[in-house]
């Protein structure tokens, strides 16, 4: 049979988008049985208020509330072990998730570990989830992680300075409320970091060899928003409409990453964000037109489809490799994050350690082309600068 019908299933959470879907938290708290909810969320949102407006939310509806705040940017093992212990102190049976990857991706590790024992990290892998989680909202903050949609959580390591991924629908939320105008805080970093996080998403779920029909319409989709409306976010902060797009966006290339994983990018930049605890969205995005123009003699045909989503012209796929990773440079560029790894502080002598922990990430299994340590290495080197 062709391999247009290969065998695929596709896991997505309830969610709801637009305008005011924040504002139904509670609603969809108490709906899920919940009495006393744990809500988890960082000092920065708390500071915008958005926060806020959830608690509100889920007190109208007569629910009880402990504030959890204590989630750092690439949230630390021993922060989900105390989202634990607070969750078991003061008998929460729900928990609400307002922020970006960072807070969810605690919440998912707090579920796991409540309802099945032990410590976060011995969930790492696939499938490794053998009970479900509590009741888990999501309210997303930011458009890049799409952690409000996926069957990922990303915790830190501490011990090994190395990103773990927990792949399970374990940690697939009962419910998205994705409202675009959460997203009008994000300053103009957070903006470009997570908006080049979402286009990864979206070009690495296309290329992935577990994509399917579904995911592909939605991965391409996902490209030629960010590619049209990132900048436009970025020049105009307060426009709407851009903002929503980039939620939109980021909500498709969510579903399609969920479902056809990822690939070397995603499988680099944990391995790098664990070490040197950089921004994910800033990794990706100088990671991703070296490992796209590596993939693209795997699959020429799809990347060539790839880069006409991102406006490249080009008629034939050899005509389109360099114009697609310069199409990506320039695109990373134009949004401020035209670093390389140098600027960073990686050095040459940190490559082969980074390139092993790659090469063991749970994303690099569905990468189009195999990669050797060497290849992964090689990667790592082009990216220094």
């Amino acid at each position: 049979m062709a391999a247009f019908f290969e065998l695929r299933k596709f896991v997505a959470p309830e969610f709801v988008f637009g305008e005011g879907a924040a504002r139904l938290a509670g609603q969809y708290a108490r709906n899920l049985g919940a009495r006393r909810v744990l809500l988890v969320s960082d000092p920065g949102v708390q500071r915008v208020g958005w926060t806020g407006l959830v608690e509100q939310s889920l007190r109208a509806e007569g629910l009880e509330v402990s504030l959890f705040l204590d989630v750092s940017p690439n949230p630390r093992d021993f922060e989900v072990m105390a989202g634990v212990e607070r969750y078991s102190r003061d008998q929460c049976d729900c928990i609400v998730a307002v922020g970006g990857g960072s807070p969810m991706d605690l919440a998912k590790g707090v579920g796991i570990v409540s309802t099945n024992g032990g410590h976060i990290l011995r969930f790492e892998g696939a499938d490794m989830v053998d009970r479900p989680a509590p009741p888990l909202v999501c309210v997303p903050t930011t458009a890049g992680s799409s952690a409000d949609v996926s069957q990922f959580a990303i915790i830190n390591d501490t011990a090994r300075r190395l990103k773990i991924a927990i792949v399970s629908k374990a940690v697939v939320a009962d419910a998205a409320l994705i409202d675009p105008v959460l997203t009008v805080s994000m300053d103009p970093k957070l903006t470009a970091e997570t908006g080049m996080d979402a286009l990864s998403h979206a070009l690495e779920a296309y290329g992935s060899n577990a994509s399917s029909p579904l995911t592909d319409l939605l991965a391409l989709s996902a490209m030629a928003r960010v590619r049209t409306h990132l900048l436009r976010a970025l020049a105009a902060p307060g426009d709407l409409e851009a903002r929503g797009e980039m939620m939109l966006g980021s909500l498709e290339a969510g579903l399609a990453f969920s479902n056809a994983i990822l690939g070397a990018v995603h499988a680099m930049a944990h391995s790098l964000g664990g070490f040197l605890d950089l921004p994910h969205g800033l990794c990706n995005a100088i990671l991703l037109p070296h490992v796209v123009d590596r993939n693209f003699e795997a699959a020429p045909e799809r990347y060539l489809k790839a880069a006409e989503a991102l406006g490249v012209s080009a008629r034939t796929p050899k005509a389109a490799r360099p114009k697609l990773k310069a199409a990506l440079q320039d695109l990373a560029r134009q949004a401020g994050l035209g670093q390389d790894l140098a600027g960073l502080g990686v050095t040459r002598e940190q490559l082969r350690g980074l390139a092993r922990n790659a090469a063991q990430d749970p994303c690099m299994t569905t990468n189009p082309a195999a990669l050797s340590l060497g290849d992964i290495e090689a990667l790592y080197e082009q990216a220094l600068g």
